[in-house]
Parts: C-alpha cells; structure tokens; sequence
C-alpha cells in the first residue's frame, strides 16, 4: 500500500510499515487542499490533529482502506462518512492513557499544594510559607466522568492515595472493583470533592460542564479536564471560581484551542481565566511525553497490521 504521513508521529511507524513492504511518504507541509489533490492515490491516512477529515476530503479518497489516528480522540474525522466507505479508522488511546492518568495527578498535588505560586513567589525573594499551606487528597472523594482507558488509568494512578473514587460512564457497566465504585452521576453531585473529565469530544460531552452541572453539586469541588476543551464552558467556569462553588480547576484543554492543539486563540473569558491563582494550565500535553510518542506509534501499528 501506499500510505501517507499528514501529521508527524514516531519514526518507529513509518519504519515498521516500510519493513512490511508499503510506501510511505511524508506530507507534512502541504496544506488539506494540496492532499485533497492527491489523497487518491493512497491506501492509508496517518494523521493526529491538523485538521479535520470530513465528508468533502473523503469524497476524494478513491482507495482509501484506513485512516490512524495518533492519539485518543476521534473528532477530527467524519466517522460516519468512513463507515460508508468501508474505510477502517484506529486510535491509540491506549498509547497516552498512563501519561494522561500521570499529568491528571501532577496538576492536582500543583494545586493542593501551590506548587507553581510559591515556586514563583521563591524566585521573587518571598518565603510565605502560611499563604502556601497546602491541601491533603488523601480522604477525598474523588469522581471520574467516562472510565475507559484514561479514566480508569486515573483511577489507578489515585489508588494508593487513600481517596474514595467513584466513576460514571454511560455507555458502560460492571466495572466497578475493589478501588473504584460504579456510580451515577447523582452519586458524583452529592459526594465528590474531586471531579475529573476522561470523556470524548461529542454533540453529548460538548459543554457538558456548563452552569447547570455545577449547581447540581451539593458542595463546592475542584474540576480537572485532560479531555477535550469544549467540554466545559469557561464562562461558567470563571463564574463558579468566582463564586467559590469551584475551588480550583486543572486545565491541559482549554476550550479556544485551535482544531490542531497547537495555539489557543486569544478571548476574553479565557483571558479572565489564566488570572485566577486556583487555576493550573498546560497545553495540551497530558498525552504528550516521551514514552506515550512511542507507545502510541506501536498501538497503531498493531492495529493496522492486524486488519489490513
């Protein structure tokens, strides 16, 4: 076959495919409507988030049997337009999962702790140690929203930290255990003090966090969102940090990214956001280190290789 390279991934791909025998060719400079003028002539997609594959870009997809893409979230691809061609489309979500569970736990103790303000205030000369008191996890409880492969990653990470975790997660069951309760989301509203987002991007999950949701809590809790940006309306986030309904929020998306994760467009709620002391921000990178570049890499190549 012959497969082309839109988005760059772990060299270990591209070498592993060449070994079996298909092509494979870099395209990383040319923009969609450039590929949409010869994405014909491949069998195979390699992308991760540059753009969107959508009805208008398959369209010229003639012999196209797959689509991999480098990461957990599918978004970024018409998957019922693939299902109508009989394209084969994979993620890796389980390539980032334990990175994503890693930095889910790395901003939280930032925050509980104050980590990134007394770091700050250190360097200025200043040694506050009570305006630093920090916070303990241990005897929280703790509720995760969507438990597959990075939710339950999370669960694991936070299981020796003696926090009582709960998780929902609609479109599964049994899945409760010795460390994790299967719950509802009334059980989450009533009972957490943690609560962390390891959901898709869809019509269902865009928002979901919005000004409704966070008056369904019976007590004011900390959001952690390693997920996707537009899951949370940041307005009603600014509102409730203001408020003290949400004590604090652990941000690696952030809803005015750009579609490729690479910038974050510039807005006045996001604005009053990256003011707030209680609020830990990264970009995008909770999947992103080292290991998981590798990891994802051979998910993907498993799976192509098992199926075409």
């Amino acid at each position: 076959m012959r497969i082309i390279f839109i988005d760059t991934v772990h060299p270990m791909l591209k070498s592993e495919l060449e070994n079996l025998g298909h092509e494979c060719i870099e395209a990383y400079d040319k923009s969609k409507n450039q590929l949409i003028n010869i994405v014909s002539n491949f069998e195979g997609i390699v992308i991760r988030s540059r753009f969107k594959i959508d009805a208008s870009f398959l369209e010229k997809c003639d012999q196209l049997k797959f689509i991999a893409r480098a990461g957990s979230g599918m978004e970024n691809i018409d998957l019922k337009s693939c299902q109508k061609k009989g394209i084969h489309c994979f993620n890796a979500p389980e390539g980032n999962r334990q990175s994503v569970a890693e930095h889910a736990l790395a901003m939280l103790l930032n925050l509980f702790n104050n980590i990134n303000k007394s770091d700050h205030e250190v360097r200025q000369g200043l040694w506050e140690r009570e305006a630093n008191r920090g916070i303990e996890i241990s005897g929280k409880t703790v509720g995760i929203i969507g438990y597959g492969n990075n939710g339950s990653a999370f669960a694991q990470a936070l299981s020796g930290l003696g926090v009582r975790i709960l998780a929902y997660d609609k479109y599964r069951t049994n899945y409760g255990n010795s460390k994790v309760i299967e719950s509802n989301m009334k059980q989450i509203y009533d009972k957490c003090d943690i609560v962390s987002l390891h959901v898709p991007l869809t019509k269902e999950t865009t928002y979901m966090i919005n000004k409704s949701f966070i008056k369904s809590f019976n007590r004011p809790f900390f959001l952690i969102n390693t997920a996707r940006g537009k899951c949370v309306d940041t307005k009603a986030l600014n509102i409730a940090i203001e408020s003290g309904k949400i004590l604090g929020a652990c941000l690696d998306v952030h809803e005015y990214e750009k579609l490729s994760f690479e910038d974050t467009k510039q807005h006045n709620e996001f604005q009053k956001l990256i003011n707030f002391e209680n609020v830990v921000l990264t970009p995008h990178v909770a999947g992103w280190t080292n290991e998981s570049h590798l990891k994802i890499a051979e998910v993907l190549y498993s799976k192509i290789k098992s199926v075409i």
